[in-house]
């Protein structure tokens, strides 16, 4: 059996809050743009989105959330 038969279906993308402190979670993400400009704080979205993109692994989790994000857009 190859390596892929045996991995777990891919997750679905949670929609609930996973934080015990969702609030804190907030004011961290936050506090990370305070004194930056604009195109700093761009930079600093894009390099977060593309750490997080690559802690989650899964494209369709990723496909589902881009989507997610769009709608809310």
């Amino acid at each position: 059996m190859n390596a892929a038969a045996t991995m777990a279906p891919a997750s679905r993308l949670a929609r609930e809050s996973r934080f015990a402190d969702p609030d804190a979670a907030f004011r961290l993400l936050a506090q990370a743009h305070r004194d930056l400009d604009e195109r700093a704080s761009a930079a600093l979205n894009a390099r977060l989105v593309l750490i997080l993109a690559n802690q989650i692994g899964d494209e369709q989790v990723l496909r589902e959330a881009v989507a997610l994000a769009r709608e809310a857009s």
